[in-house]
């Protein structure tokens, strides 16, 4: 198994496909985009099924892929099917997605066919203007066709994601409830983290966890779910359910104890924590020529070096160098 120094043992793999973008969300990335990684830098699709080979041989049992938006990646339902063909001690692996759903309607049932399980997929807002704003594209009808499509796919649960903002979408988590609730989705509601390219982000303008709780509590009545274990949402159910929300409240109530995640990057660094400072370059051993006991040696040894917390609130932090479309969600 692949455990750390603290016992945690890490099931989760997140491999990012590309660090390319169709949208560019404000929370994100700058307007003009940021330099995007060179072709040659990428993990080859044989590269990439070579190292979530090896990771699944080591325990790993969920790949989930994300970007960047993964699919923009050409070759994706190849991807996903290569993947699914996989088997370790716990059998085959299941693989996920997140995306921001604008290539769904085309690719959704070839990715079910595939063998992909479900889907997360991002959506701040309901209202076209805010949407076109916050992701400097008027994309809304486009992300709600491709939410459709995932629905008719059957690529089930479908989790809604939402970057609560103070000030610019805060006021629209009732209505993103309903509207999920009302076509059997699963709304999460993620509190902003220190990921912007800018590093403009504020704990002080944050809003946290509680907040969103407090605000849906005027609208609904909320249960807690037991039973969370290494999931990063805290889920409650909807007025007696079976409907419902979940909280990634990952600054304002940290979940690393339990964090069993992995990273790897499109260009195949392997990173112990989404904050991590630091990346085992798995690529260049790979293309160095090392076997697959010399690559399941370099996932233990990141995985010893990974710190108890990502130590957000910790007055020494510093913001990963790479924004969150490098590094993969």
């Amino acid at each position: 198994m692949l455990v750390d120094r603290f016992g945690r043992e890490h099931r989760d793999l997140r491999i990012s496909l590309t660090d390319r973008c169709s949208l560019r969300c404000t929370y994100c990335m700058p307007a003009e985009g940021v330099p995007w990684l060179r072709g040659p830098d990428l993990m080859t699709t044989a590269e990439l099924v070579r190292i979530a080979t090896v990771a699944v041989a080591e325990g790993i049992t969920e790949v989930r892929l994300t970007g960047g938006e993964p699919l923009l990646r050409p070759d994706v339902v190849e991807i996903v099917a290569a993947l699914t063909a996989l088997s370790g001690p716990s059998g085959p692996p299941e693989v996920s997605l997140t995306t921001n759903a604008l290539r769904l309607p085309a690719l959704a049932t070839p990715l079910a066919d595939a063998g992909l399980s479900r889907v997360n997929i991002s959506l701040d807002t309901l209202q076209r203007d805010r949407f076109k704003e916050l992701t400097r594209r008027d994309r809304l009808t486009d992300t709600l066709a491709g939410i459709a499509a995932a629905d008719v796919a059957g690529l089930h649960p479908i989790k809604l994601n939402a970057v609560v903002m103070r000030g610019v979408n805060d006021d629209e988590v009732v209505d993103l409830v309903r509207y999920a609730v009302d076509h059997g989705y699963e709304m999460r509601f993620i509190e902003q983290m220190p990921l912007d390219p800018g590093h403009t982000w504020l704990r002080a303008t944050m809003v946290t966890g509680t907040e969103i709780l407090e605000r849906l509590a005027t609208a609904f009545t909320l249960t807690e779910v037991p039973g969370r274990g290494s999931a990063p949402a805290e889920r409650w159910t909807i007025d007696g359910g079976p409907s419902t929300v979940g909280v990634i409240a990952s600054v304002s109530a940290p979940f690393c104890g339990a964090c069993d995640r992995v990273r790897l990057t499109s260009d195949g660094q392997l990173r112990s924590c989404l904050f991590a400072r630091t990346e085992s370059d798995l690529l260049g051993l790979l293309r160095a020529g090392a076997d697959d006991d010399a690559l399941a040696a370099a996932l233990h040894t990141c995985l010893e070096g990974k710190l108890p917390g990502h130590g957000i609130n910790d007055p020494t932090f510093l913001q990963p160098d790479r924004p969150m479309s490098a590094i993969g969600g």
